[in-house]
């Protein structure tokens, strides 16, 4: 016992002391940011007010390290985000919004049903927009190496956006990432795709009548195509050589007209109602990330409009997850 209580006392001594060490290299990374900052067209005015109570946080790390996308099988995964509930509460979410987004998706030409499983997955429908302190997160991230270069852009562009009154900065509470509103928008795609939709001089990702319209532009500006396939199951047999598996969601390759992929999926029947012409790819997502994991098993046949969800999350298991629940919908509304 004596030995056990020893044990936690040199555990917690370590930990206090990274720790300290981490805040001191932090505080002194916060020094050289600066200079990057003001050479970014922030003022030091912006600077000092905005960064004034800005922290290492280390939970980000640890919520860095061990994302659901890193260990949940793909049946587990899909399951949690595209349950009855969750099905439920978006049908709901939908009867009392109806107007709003009937009107996003023609002026858009987005489906209703994608728009409605990105916003459930994200914030299950609004209401679940997270409570970091965004600049605190982004500051981590930045100072942390694995992405430092990533989030290092992303926290200069917030910067930016605050400089140019575009965000006022003591509403920045959302995802351990950075991720702001109801679709969860990265500093650079508030840049590039949010709307101030209902013209009152102000983008509010907080708000359906700018956060719809937002995420619906940001689809179709990177390609969605309305009605057009996502993925589909399939069950491939032992010959398919493994150069045409994708494993990682950071680059689909081998390509392929559907047809060519005929020889491999044993289901390939309930595949002809498709476009044999297609360009498609195969993906198995389990096989890079569960241990023991069967190669063949799961395994999906994959379309453009897959890849476009997969520039919104770089994840392969996000991006059917979307598609589940978009399918889902579909059948409801």
């Amino acid at each position: 016992m004596k030995l056990i209580r020893i044990f936690f006392i040199v555990l917690i001594f370590n930990f206090q002391n990274c720790l300290a060490n981490d805040n001191e290299n932090f505080n002194k990374w916060k020094l050289r940011f600066k200079d990057k900052a003001l050479a970014n067209n922030i003022s030091e005015y912006t600077f000092n007010i905005v960064m004034a109570n800005v922290k290492f946080l280390p939970k980000v790390i640890e919520y860095d390290r061990f994302q659901p996308e890193f260990y949940e099988d793909t049946k587990t995964y899909i399951g949690k985000r595209t349950s009855d509930k969750k099905l439920i509460e978006g049908i709901n979410f939908y009867k009392y919004n109806k107007d709003l987004i009937n009107k996003v998706e023609i002026e858009f030409n987005i489906e209703k049903e994608l728009l409605l499983a990105l916003m459930g997955i994200e914030t299950n429908f609004g209401t679940y927009v997270g409570k970091m302190d965004i600049l605190s997160s982004l500051a981590t991230l930045s100072f942390d190496e694995r992405r430092s270069e990533f989030f290092t852009k992303e926290l200069i562009t917030l910067l930016q956006l605050i400089e140019s009154k575009q965000i006022d900065y003591k509403t920045l509470y959302g995802s351990w990432a950075g991720a702001f509103g109801f679709f969860q928008f990265m500093p650079s795609t508030i840049t590039n795709y949010a709307l101030d939709h209902n013209r009152d001089n102000y983008i509010d990702l907080k708000n359906n009548e700018d956060a719809y319209p937002s995420a619906a532009n940001y689809l179709k500006k990177i390609g969605w195509k309305k009605n057009e396939p996502c993925f589909y199951r399939i069950d491939l047999n032992t010959n398919i050589p493994k150069k045409y598996l994708n494993i990682s969601a950071k680059k689909i390759h081998s390509k392929k007209k559907l047809k060519y992929f005929k020889k491999y999926i044993n289901n390939f029947s309930e595949l002809k109602f498709l476009n044999h012409n297609l360009k498609t790819a195969i993906i198995t997502p389990d096989k890079d990330i569960i241990p023991d994991a069967e190669t063949l098993n799961p395994a999906y046949i994959v379309f453009d409009n897959y890849e476009i969800i997969l520039k919104w999350n770089r994840s392969l298991r996000f991006a059917l997850a979307v598609c589940t629940l978009k399918n889902k919908f579909e059948n409801e509304i």
